[in-house]
């Protein structure tokens, strides 16, 4: 079983499919391929949040702050002025040609979920990197994004953040709600 697949059954995805994303032409715009899972991930959830906390960024999102496109030239800025001031990078960007590239954030925390981007890497081997956003602290995780995220949910990751999923919204089943429905009659 895959790890989307162990997502769906633990997270039933909306009753009505989003709509297609053309691929090509969002990675040509990216200027690189994304992992499958992403993608599947997309095809399946679309834009939307996961148990009030994650919200999986997708091409062609209603606002710019669930857009895959927009947050990552926005996150690719905040971070290079971050870094520029003094802020220290992660490790994990030591490598020439490694960069990140977000695909989620924390709902009202500031933190995003990103994929280390390196060099000669495929993108199924990309990794993620949670950083706290307020604060200079990243989180590296071996996995992949919808691996990463149902470990999120089920509270088998390795993490030191989602405290308040985990303390105060500790659902006893988890739930998706797209874009459309959290903020109100927007399109996917």
């Amino acid at each position: 079983m895959t790890a989307i697949d162990a997502l769906v059954r633990l997270c039933p995805p909306p009753a009505v499919p989003p709509p297609a994303v053309a691929w090509e032409e969002v990675e040509r715009s990216l200027g690189l391929p994304l992992p499958a899972d992403y993608k599947r991930l997309v095809g399946t959830y679309g834009c939307g949040v996961f148990d009030e906390t994650v919200w999986l960024l997708a091409p062609g999102a209603p606002r710019a702050d669930e857009d895959l496109l927009a947050q990552t030239a926005e996150r690719a800025g905040v971070l290079e002025s971050l870094w520029e001031i003094g802020e220290e990078r992660p490790g994990e960007l030591e490598e020439p040609g490694a960069r990140v590239v977000p695909w989620a954030y924390e709902e009202g925390s500031g933190a995003f979920l990103y994929w280390l981007v390196r060099p000669g890497r495929h993108p199924d081997e990309w990794t993620v990197l949670y950083n706290e956003g307020r604060g200079p602290l990243w989180e590296a995780h071996a996995t992949g994004c919808a691996a990463f995220l149902h470990a999120v949910l089920t509270g088998t990751a390795e993490t030191a953040y989602f405290g308040f999923l985990y303390e105060v919204l500790a659902p006893a089943a988890h739930r998706f709600e797209s874009a459309a429905d959290v903020l109100g009659g927007c399109s996917p």
